[in-house]
């Protein structure tokens, strides 16, 4: 049969494959182009593809830190009288949850007693006989009281347990170099120091202070 003018003329194999394939690449670039985050350099996002820098991760958040604990501090004697009067009102009240033992801010001043590897009792007015203050000053800071003193520092924020760790170990260092590191940590014994800073509360009778804030005078 001849075709007529208002026939429309048949689309060969080629070129009906042609269209084909257009037709697949134009669907494949769009659900690329729907599929793509747009991601703002320097944010979280970029940083973990990036990698995780615990320095620069320390150095952010520490500031965080120190602001939080200074601001919801509680002076030694007080929060030890409390604790003693009513634990758990006094937990739920000022302390952060933190597994085997919450976290808790304190404020302090007392004389430096002797040292062992960095870690200071400290006599403090008006705490009961009862209990040991120690303060942690290096070279090594242990722990991770700093990094669960706010609460908001969460493991499901890491990739795994050990970036969650490496975050705990770069504030503990980024509070190193912003707190103690003008302070001669090897003379503290007979000094008088004021303390800001944070415990785990395992044992009731012997509190062991993260600073991150300390300053020292001359007896």
């Amino acid at each position: 049969m001849t075709p007529t003018a208002s026939s429309p003329l048949p689309i060969s194999r080629p070129r009906r494959r042609l269209l084909m394939t257009c037709g697949f690449l134009a669907l494949l670039v769009t659900a690329m182009v729907l599929d793509t985050r747009v991601i703002e350099i320097g944010s979280e996002a970029d940083q973990r593809q990036a990698g995780f820098s615990p320095e620069q991760y320390g150095a952010e958040q520490f500031p965080i830190v120190q602001a939080h604990v200074v601001e919801h501090a509680v002076e030694a004697s007080e929060l030890a009288n409390a604790l003693a009067t009513d634990k758990a009102a006094t937990i739920d009240e000022h302390g952060v949850d933190a597994g085997i033992g919450p976290v808790l801010p304190v404020s302090f001043s007392g004389t430096v007693g002797e040292g062992k590897a960095g870690m200071y009792e400290v006599q403090v007015p008006g705490l009961p006989e009862a209990l040991t203050l120690r303060v942690q000053t290096g070279p090594a800071i242990n722990g991770t009281d700093l990094r669960d003193a706010t609460g908001d520092i969460e493991f499901g924020q890491f990739t795994n347990q050990i970036e969650y760790q490496n975050a705990g170990a770069a504030i503990n260092n980024a509070m190193k170099q912003a707190v103690l590191a003008d302070i001669d940590t090897a003379a503290l014994a007979g000094k008088h120091i004021e303390v800001t800073g944070v415990f785990k509360l395992i044992n009731p009778a012997s509190w062991m202070v993260t600073p991150v804030r300390m300053s020292v005078q001359q007896p």
